[in-house]
């Protein structure tokens, strides 16, 4: 991202940053350590972004946006933008997978895998999946937590990930490998991923990354073959059949659902708890436990684990008083517009300009958010479920990683609660 790299003396001369930076101390400067730690370029596009209100266009990069009005009008225009181009993520797809994506991408083919498969996540299938691919995993944990010993939350989300890939896609474990089985699901997913790096700023791969992923793709997807015929309805490959998907859009979202769905759920799940404590807001919840399901919300909104979205415009549009032309790039900076609402509150009411904009917008908005709630209120009633407030013991924050997360996050119950 060398724009942004060009960028970064100016924003330390001029001792600007992303929102909360310069505390020394709490929720928000522990986010933005971890956000640079990620990706060094990120701090500098957030303090970009600051700028970027409504939209703003930056040499190299393209269009960059931190309005959450703009943002959803762009994302909610598939007229004018596309994510099949130069700049969107269904371009790096379409050189994994081929060309055929297109059409599920954001063709015609598109709208209907979304109206076939929306009633995979819903609020009821949500919490059944996290019942069955978490339930007894998580009662260890929580005797665990419970009974003062400490717990790396980083550690049991990415095992809980695993878990939750293995009961959606049927993927075959050894169960005598215990939990490193399910780390080394996450971890694949994990790698697919990571092809992404870099890709901000030029979404064309290089031919080794192409063999790489396809390779790694394959290792994921494999055994949807054999499955696809006899898979259970309760499953996600079982429920695509029924629902009319072919085999190969079965891959596809199979794909998808590792990608979108490992990272970023395991990212919002120790970085909540990590909010939680360092704001103080976990005493808050534990008095008011109402508030339940707004702390999972505010907790997407400040996260944002996936922070920044990418579209190539198709036709030239009017927006913000702004001229963008066939071939730009546009570039929604999520983590930044969702956090000009301020900092993390688990009271704050419902912000109707946001909606749901960490889970992005418009015919893109992601699939299994219904998923990602009912996984982040399960974590968030391990942590306080018992009326009992927690502390962080230790932490080490990702580094390099595509999306922002935590290597390591131990907690344990206070011993004066």
């Amino acid at each position: 991202m060398p724009v942004a790299e060009d960028l970064a003396p100016l924003a330390r001369e001029r001792r600007l940053s992303l929102i909360g930076d310069g505390l020394g101390r709490g929720a928000e400067a522990h986010e933005h350590r971890l956000l640079r730690a990620a990706r060094p370029a990120l701090p500098v596009l957030n303090w970009l972004g600051q700028f970027a209100n409504p939209i703003m266009r930056v040499p190299k990069l393209g269009w960059i946006t931190a309005d959450p009005r703009v943002a959803r009008a762009l994302l909610n225009d598939p007229e004018h933008l596309t994510l099949l181009s130069e700049g969107g993520v269904g371009h790096l797809w379409a050189q994994i997978l081929g060309d055929w994506v297109n059409d599920l991408f954001d063709g015609p083919g598109h709208h209907d895998l979304r109206t076939r498969s929306r009633e995979l996540f819903t609020e009821r299938t949500s919490r059944g999946f996290v019942e069955r691919a978490w339930g007894d995993r998580l009662t260890v944990a929580r005797a665990v937590f419970e009974a003062g010993e400490e717990l790396d939350l980083a550690d049991l989300s990415r095992v809980l990930v695993g878990r939750m890939v293995t009961a959606l896609l049927g993927t075959p474990v050894d169960p005598s490998r215990g939990d490193d089985a399910y780390r080394e699901i996450f971890a694949t997913g994990e790698e697919l991923a990571s092809i992404a790096l870099g890709t901000t700023a030029d979404t064309v791969l290089p031919p080794h990354k192409v063999e790489a992923a396809r390779a790694i793709v394959e290792r994921l997807t494999g055994h949807v073959d054999a499955a696809f015929a006899d898979a259970p309805e309760d499953a996600v490959i079982g429920r695509c059949r029924e629902l009319g998907l072919s085999l190969r859009e079965t891959k596809g979202l199979a794909t998808l659902l590792m990608v979108a769905g490992t990272e970023t759920a395991a990212s919002a799940m120790a970085r909540t708890a990590a909010l939680l404590a360092d704001s103080g807001e976990q005493h808050r919840l534990i008095a008011a436990p109402e508030h339940r399901d707004d702390a999972v919300r505010e907790a997407l909104r400040v996260t944002s684990p996936a922070p920044i979205i990418g579209r190539a415009v198709l036709a030239a549009l009017e927006i913000a008083g702004r001229t963008l032309r066939a071939g730009d790039r546009v570039v929604v900076l999520t983590w930044t517009a969702n956090n000009l609402a301020g900092g993390f509150r688990i009271d704050r009411p419902y912000l109707p300009q946001y909606r749901q904009l960490w889970f992005g917008a418009g015919r893109h908005l992601c699939l299994g958010g219904p998923l990602a709630k009912a996984e982040l209120g399960a974590i968030v009633d391990l942590l306080v479920g018992d009326g009992r407030p927690f502390e962080i013991v230790s932490r080490r924050y990702g580094r390099r990683v595509l999306i922002p997360a935590y290597a390591s996050l131990v907690v344990r119950k206070r011993r004066d609660a």
